[in-house]
């Protein structure tokens, strides 16, 4: 039988001899904390400015973690923050054990570190450890030449490789995976941009060299990493670019490594991989990564929003469902990127496009959409009420980006992935409150997502707020850990624009509704319990016969627990 559980310190004075011995209990590892998360993803340079030098700080951060920890989250997902020329918002790295001065100094990611422990939260950062930036210091010295000591750090070529304009990260936008160098008149492998040279894992100075950069932040209170390109690090560089083999045991060696330094410390990968094989990521026995995001459900849950079939979706939960005792899929409606739509079919994808990115401008790479939420679905109420509720009833962790708790809208004038990571808006004052000097990237000024109409000020007076909404959702999911730890299945019944799922765990039972249509939907179920309770309105539907008629407004939705 499987524990999980929490264990507080208790402190015993015993006294001997006329002296007395405090024996104090260390709390027990809490290695599940992850499955019963809330996380929040950040960028530190968009987040607060402190010094009105118009770029978000570590100071800055702090300031505002009291409202993260009023909204309910228990762990902060931070994108990169080290040293870095910035061509790639970050991911493009000089410095892998620094702090980019632009976001403060040491001392102040230490107290931030501080900060949110005192306040209980978890801190995870990504780990970009798949390529450098080309002025890393490691590379300028590999570009000099075979007889440099880190010339076998990256993957060179003389000449261009045949495949060269293959297996492309960003098509559409990078034209090769492999680039003249002009300093040592060689080739360079690159599965991202041209200034992000990829490093080689073939190389065991390398593999040493991420382990150390894994030990040293896990050593300064880390929780965890989002590991950034998993496959990319795994697979053989620059050989078979569309179909690549991959060194899963790399995945295992840095589990291990990061469990040597802290038992409790978790690896959340990125890797967009079809359901059957997530297990190797995962690891046979649990053994790889604990935590992978949920692509395949992300893309199928967009194609029913898009277009109300439910069936994608309830086939897409149901293909991820089996994975190893321990693992958990991260749930996510919006992050970082573009919404990648690559595992659906060319059918699919384009009715997403229609309903939501019709523009060309609001497509990226061939296979995405680069809008925030809100603007995907018409900044409407009830759609974007019904899409949050479902996030924190999927099965496993759910993830929010900073911002999509307020329903931000995007930039489509910034380039990339730029117009989804605009400044923070705060409050109406100039500038949203995020600066009080012109920030780095400009705020959102205009439209219905102007800065002055949304934002955090005014919402948490709202009662039918978007953030009131939210801080609520986050407070019932944790309120019932079910549905993050429990046993889940798709309630069969025949109306076709519901989604019922059934939680369970040994202290209770948890049934979720979800309509997609702009109709109203009714279902006859069966259920287990004498008496449904809604957990939002408190109200008592009487079960008869072990069934139970439910009707449900136009993209409405209801968690209730069986009594």
């Amino acid at each position: 039988m499987r524990f999980y559980y929490r264990a507080y310190v208790a402190c015993i004075a015993i006294y001997l001899a006329g002296s007395s011995l405090l024996l104090c209990a260390q709390p027990a590892p809490d290695y599940v904390w992850y499955r019963n998360a809330v996380v929040y993803a950040l960028d530190v340079d968009t987040f607060k400015d402190s010094n009105a030098d118009g770029i978000g700080d570590f100071q800055g951060l702090i300031q505002q973690l009291d409202y993260l920890h009023g909204l309910g989250i228990t762990v902060l997902w931070l994108s990169p923050f080290q040293p870095t020329p910035d061509r790639d918002d970050g991911y493009d790295i000089t410095d892998y054990y620094g702090v980019d001065p632009r976001l403060g100094t040491p001392g102040d990611f230490a107290e931030f570190m501080f900060q949110a422990r005192q306040r209980g939260m978890r801190v995870i950062m990504d780990l970009v450890i798949n390529h450098t930036s080309d002025e890393h210091p490691w590379f300028r010295s590999a570009r000099q030449g075979k007889h440099s000591p880190y010339r076998q750090w990256y993957v060179w070529r003389d000449n261009r490789p045949a495949d060269a304009g293959k297996g492309m990260v960003f098509p559409g936008v990078q034209k090769e995976t492999w680039t003249f160098d002009s300093v040592s008149t060689t080739y360079y492998f690159h599965r991202f941009y041209d200034f992000q040279p990829d490093l080689n894992y073939s190389n065991p100075q390398v593999e040493a060299e991420s382990k150390r950069i894994i030990g040293y932040w896990l050593n300064q209170g880390f929780s965890g990493f989002r590991l950034d390109a998993v496959p990319f690090i795994i697979e053989e560089d620059g050989k078979n670019v569309d179909r690549p083999e991959h060194r899963f045991d790399q995945l295992v060696a840095i589990r291990r490594h990061i469990q040597l330094h802290g038992q409790e410390a978790i690896l959340l990968g990125e890797a967009n991989v079809a359901p059957e094989e997530s297990n190797d990521y995962f690891g046979k026995d649990g053994v790889g990564m604990q935590m992978m995001f949920n692509f395949f459900v992300n893309q199928h849950f967009f194609y029913t929003l898009a277009t109300g079939e439910l069936q994608p979706l309830v086939r897409a939960l149901e293909q991820t469902r089996d994975i190893p005792e321990g693992a958990q899929w991260a749930n996510f409606l919006r992050n970082h990127d573009e919404i990648d739509l690559g595992r659906l079919t060319t059918r699919q994808r384009e009715k997403i496009y229609a309903a939501m990115g019709p523009d060309k401008n609001m497509q990226l790479y061939d296979r995405g959409i680069r809008r925030r939420l809100a603007p995907m679905l018409g900044n409407n109420p009830q759609r974007l009420a019904m899409a949050y509720s479902l996030l924190f009833a999927l099965p496993g962790t759910p993830v929010l980006r900073y911002g999509d708790e307020i329903g931000m809208g995007d930039d489509l004038r910034l380039k990339e992935r730029l117009s989804v990571r605009t400044p923070m808006q705060w409050t109406d004052a100039p500038y949203a409150g995020f600066s009080t000097t012109a920030p780095f990237r400009p705020v959102i000024d205009a439209g219905e997502y102007d800065y002055r109409k949304i934002n955090v000020a005014s919402q948490r007076t709202d009662p039918a707020s978007l953030l009131t909404l939210t801080t609520k959702l986050i407070r019932l999911r944790k309120e019932h850990p079910a549905i993050g730890l429990g046993k889940w299945i798709i309630s069969d019944h025949k109306a076709g624009d519901l989604l019922i799922t059934q939680f369970t765990d040994e202290r209770e039972t948890i049934l979720t509704v979800h309509n997609f249509a702009p109709n109203r939907a009714s279902a006859e179920l069966a259920c287990p319990g004498q008496v449904l309770t809604d957990l939002f309105s408190g109200e008592d539907i009487p079960v008869k016969n072990g069934k139970v008629q439910l009707t449900v407004k136009e993209y409405g939705y209801h968690w209730f627990q069986v009594r």
